[in-house]
């Protein structure tokens, strides 16, 4: 997939940091004032929230094109708020917290020998039972591409070594992974201004 540009990441990332802010603060989100010009559309997003080196929720989607604002910014208040490992995002949280972002490419099938760590993140699908792995994980934990492999079958709740059963789906995807301290954002977003009209009171 092609990389998005400088304004593209900072425009998202900053979509990511209001709709994130709303619902914690206890504004209403209305969206922004974008005509979908930036970002265009992807195949699938997620948002990861850390609290320092803590992962404090992570949720996307994938596998509709969308415009890449509106699924960013769905994920970013779901990722506050509606990750079941965790409890939501408090308002003392919020100075914090660190958005990053993962673009994805469109899944396509891929052999395990063709699994390349840090590059590939992986859906692992059998029957009902899916898992997903971010390429950016790999990274993380210094996995090579069996691990990968692996730790998305167990994931999606399978035995290690499922992905040798021909009735285990592998699905490949990239990802263009950006985050506020890359592009030298902080944590400090925090004007309804920044992107035009996208606040209005709540009551």
């Amino acid at each position: 997939m092609s990389s998005l540009g400088n304004d593209e990441k900072l425009y998202l990332l900053k979509a990511a940091r209001q709709s994130l802010l709303a619902p914690v603060e206890r504004r209403e989100f209305t969206g922004t004032d974008s005509t979908g010009s930036l970002g265009g559309e992807c195949a699938g997003a997620f948002v990861t929230l850390r609290r320092g080196k803590r992962l404090r929720g992570c949720i996307g989607q994938i596998g509709t094109r969308q415009l890449t604002v509106d699924l960013v910014t769905y994920a970013a208040r779901a990722a506050a708020l509606e990750d079941p490992r965790f409890e939501p995002v408090q308002l003392v949280e919020l100075q914090e917290i660190e958005i990053e972002l993962s673009i994805l490419s469109a899944p396509a099938a891929i052999a395990p020998s063709q699994i390349k760590a840090g590059e590939h993140g992986l859906i692992v699908s059998r029957s009902l039972q899916r898992g997903l792995l971010l390429p950016q994980v790999a990274l993380e934990h210094r996995w090579d591409g069996l691990r990968l492999l692996e730790e998305t079958c167990v994931k999606a709740g399978l035995e290690r070594d499922a992905w040798k059963d021909p009735r285990t789906q592998i699905l490949a995807f990239t990802a263009d992974v950006f985050s506020e301290s890359e592009l030298g954002l902080g944590a400090k977003i925090e004007s309804p201004t920044l992107l035009g009209s996208g606040y209005s009171s709540s009551t």
